[in-house]
């Protein structure tokens, strides 16, 4: 059985920084790009970040970049994410997704399309 299990969330004032992580298990992700969506409250899940598995190239939504990086442990089957310069409107469950293909397959995301998904985490960014 996969499961992906993040970690990490809490609560923040804005300028602070959190690391998030997702544990992979259950099958091997050779050619699974890795990635993180989130879902603010009343709007839909949005595509954050996502690293691929051979290179370790990275995508990021326009506005996370220079804030959030983007890392994977393809041994310990481990995604993280670190964030920094929080803002309230960062305030959301961020959810780890596991994807066979590319980056570009994740980052075109309607956000509910991935092969799998964790539970997700909560991070709460306050003024």
């Amino acid at each position: 059985q996969v499961q992906l299990v993040e970690s990490g969330g809490g609560l923040v004032q804005a300028g602070g920084s959190l690391r998030l992580s997702c544990a992979a298990s259950g099958r091997t992700f050779t050619n699974y790009a890795m990635g993180w969506f989130r879902q603010a409250p009343g709007k839909r899940r949005e595509f954050v970040a996502a690293i691929s598995w051979s290179d370790d190239s990275t995508y990021y939504t326009d506005s996370v970049k220079g804030r959030f990086t983007i890392s994977r442990d393809n041994a310990k089957n481990t995604v993280s994410l670190q964030m920094n310069s929080l803002k309230p409107e960062d305030t959301a469950v961020y959810y780890c997704a596991a994807n066979w293909g590319t980056i570009a397959t994740m980052r075109r995301s309607n956000g509910y399309d991935m092969d799998y998904w964790g539970e997700g985490t909560l991070v709460t960014v306050s003024s």
